[in-house]
């Protein structure tokens, strides 16, 4: 009895010890901020209904690829993906800044790519090998900058993605938008499947839009997901928080953190 009254009493004290460190951490527009992220990238890292769910898209792409490969085509086939967090894991960098409180910045962000250290995205590798068995050219749009080429390519390698060279890497130039590098692509090859976690891997119809006129978009294009469209999951980052803001980067942490926490439904 004795035993367990002096666990009770401990319990009772960690709770309370926890209530208030978690009040004095709540204070913090910055942590609020900077820790939204953190629990994206602890759903990434620790979920298995993430791992899931990217298993799950990859499979739907393996179905449509074979479907789509038996079609005749007078040009030859290519699938299209984005990097970061559709064939690329870069959760820890989303960790590493959250633990100081900070949020992305270009610096912090080349400097995690240089170390060439992302993971594979589940599901990712195992698509891209087989897609290249079938004589599928695969190409990566991503806008992470042209600095970073060499470091991209290395980090592709390291996990033997096919065509993990600059050749079949276009890198952000003068805009974030994809449209005109996926258009030369369009030109030489049938694009088949398109990959990303944001609406904009997809078309450049979706950029910059309010979040009413996204979610008006993915309906009148419900047809093309899971179709032509296969979607990764990103909790973390992505054009959807812009459109929260209303693409104001500018705001300060407190009106970041209330421009969101306003945006929601509570009862």
């Amino acid at each position: 009895m004795k035993k367990l009254v002096t666990i009770l009493v401990v319990i009772s004290f960690t709770s309370c010890v926890s209530k208030k460190i978690n009040t004095t951490v709540g204070e913090s527009d910055a942590t609020k901020i900077s820790y939204a992220p953190l629990w994206g990238a602890v759903y990434m890292q620790k979920a298995s209904e993430y791992k899931a769910l990217c298993l799950q898209a990859y499979n739907i792409a393996f179905e449509k690829l074979d479907s789509y490969v038996k079609q005749s085509s007078s040009k030859p086939f290519a699938v299209i993906t984005d990097i970061d967090e559709t064939v690329l894991d870069n959760s820890p960098y989303t960790v590493h800044q959250a633990l100081k409180a900070a949020q992305y910045s270009d610096d912090s962000w080349k400097e995690w790519t240089a170390k060439t250290d992302c993971d594979t995205v589940p599901g990712a590798l195992s698509f891209f090998k087989y897609a290249s068995s079938k004589n599928v050219e695969v190409y990566y749009i991503s806008n992470r900058l042209q600095a970073e080429a060499s470091q991209t390519v290395a980090n592709l390698k390291k996990w033997g993605f096919p065509n993990a060279d600059e050749a079949h890497l276009l890198l952000k130039t003068t805009s974030s938008s994809k449209d005109a590098r996926r258009a030369s692509i369009k030109e030489k090859y049938n694009v088949l499947l398109y990959f990303g976690d944001n609406l904009g891997d997809f078309s450049g119809i979706f950029d910059h839009q309010s979040n009413e006129q996204r979610d008006a978009l993915v309906k009148q294009n419900v047809n093309e997901f899971g179709s032509r469209f296969i979607v990764l999951p990103n909790a973390m980052y992505g054009e959807w928080q812009g459109a929260l803001l209303r693409y104001n980067y500018k705001l300060s942490q407190k009106e970041q953190k209330d421009t969101i926490e306003n945006s929601l439904k509570k009862y």
